[in-house]
């Protein structure tokens, strides 16, 4: 088996084909895209073959390429895979293979806007009953508009790239005055981004089915959170300090099109959504994603992304509702995966109950918050259409110590 012929079912086989930029040694960062363990490079392959959309691949993100618009991207992506499997182009693509391990992957997207959303129901009914345990685990809204907040786009940072523990206040003691310091409840949610790559006016709400022509593909993401500054700062704004300090997507970049056999049928929406969040099944649907988060090469939990309550289409036409446009390259995401069984839930702060119940490691060890030197990874496949396999490939980080 080549490079050049790989199985359905490879790991980063002809059903993932992800875009990534990379940095070949001294050379500019350009557009590359996986297949098994390596990565062909684009930008020459596309130059050699006269390609009319050449251009885009020898710069430095996704951005040029997603600006082209849904119908390019389709046929650069069909384009794409009919060199790879081509017997005739075998020679040219080899002469352009590089290891990925010998590369230097970097953020794919230059990010414009970042909103994370609160989609899983486990996962508010969870975070409510420990932050909120006199009052009800979800808010009165929360089943008829997907809650989100706007992030720190500039903050978002790539696999492998080591996470700072963040400083900041946190709950007073019996004398009233906040505590300041290095987090002590360091956190992880597993989660999945969307990239936005078809920009809209301002003014101009999307409905759910134009929304699926504005997502250019899907990252895994993690969303590191300090939960002892977000518990004193949230009330009455929500998320600020606790969560803006480091957002880790993956380097692999895979097409919205290739999970087209993974999508499934939502739970179940009650009471019944407003117009604006109503569709079809091809407009309003879940995806098939299986996740899986090891701490310290230990499996914690495996959670199920068919399991969320809202819809990735519902997300982006509520946050266009009010008339906020969208720009190539911003990025969404789901909030934590978490399902209704204790190993599927995607954060330690409901997997501990806010680190009143450490974890069990298989080792005896036992895993409550973060502490320094841990190392996070998160990972997750879904179901392709010919019996394969679409991976979704890592998001990792390490934690190092908050500066003195």
């Amino acid at each position: 088996m080549t490079p050049t012929s790989p199985r359905p079912d490879d790991y980063f086989g002809v059903s993932t084909l992800p875009y990534g930029v990379y940095s070949p040694d001294a050379a500019a960062p350009r557009l590359g895209v996986r297949v098994i363990d390596d990565i062909v490079d684009l930008a020459a392959v596309s130059a050699e073959l006269a390609h009319p959309d050449a251009h885009v691949f020898d710069r430095p993100s996704l951005n040029a390429l997603m600006a082209l618009g849904p119908e390019r991207w389709r046929a650069i992506r069909d384009w794409v895979r009919s060199v790879i499997v081509d017997p005739r182009h075998e020679e040219l693509v080899r002469s352009h293979l590089r290891p990925v391990a010998s590369v230097s992957m970097l953020l794919p997207v230059e990010v414009g806007d970042y909103v994370d959303f609160y989609a899983s129901e486990s996962h508010a009914s969870n975070v409510g009953a420990i932050f909120r345990p006199d009052s009800p685990a979800l808010p009165p809204n929360w089943k008829h508009l997907p809650i989100g907040y706007h992030g720190r786009a500039g903050t978002v940072v790539v696999s492998g790239t080591d996470v700072v523990r963040p400083r900041g206040q946190r709950r007073p003691g019996a004398d009233g005055i906040p505590d300041f310091g290095p987090s002590h409840s360091l956190d992880i949610e597993c989660e999945v981004g969307f990239i936005v790559g078809k920009a809209s006016r301002q003014g101009s709400p999307l409905t759910v089915a134009q929304a699926r022509d504005h997502i250019f593909g899907v990252v895994l993401l993690n969303d590191w959170s300090a939960r002892d500054i977000q518990a004193w700062e949230y009330v009455p704004l929500g998320p600020f300090l606790g969560k803006s300090f480091a957002t880790s997507i993956s380097a692999w970049v895979v097409p919205f099109e290739a999970f087209k056999e993974a999508e499934v049928a939502l739970p179940g929406q009650s009471p019944a959504v407003l117009p604006y969040l109503a569709g079809s099944a091809s407009e309003v649907f879940g995806l098939d994603l299986r996740l899986e988060v090891v701490i310290n090469q230990h499996k914690v939990s495996s959670p199920r992304f068919r399991d969320m309550y809202w819809s990735a289409t519902q997300m982006l036409a509520h946050l266009t509702v009010n008339g906020a446009s969208l720009r190539v390259g911003d990025l969404f995401a789901s909030g934590t995966v978490s399902g209704v069984e204790r190993d599927s839930w995607g954060s330690l702060l409901e997997l501990t109950w806010s680190g009143l119940e450490p974890i069990e490691l298989e080792t005896g060890q036992l895993q409550g918050f973060l502490a320094d030197g841990d190392v996070v990874t998160i990972t997750g496949w879904a179901p392709a259409a010919d019996g394969g396999r679409v991976t979704l490939g890592e998001v990792t980080g390490r934690i190092v110590p908050a500066p003195s």
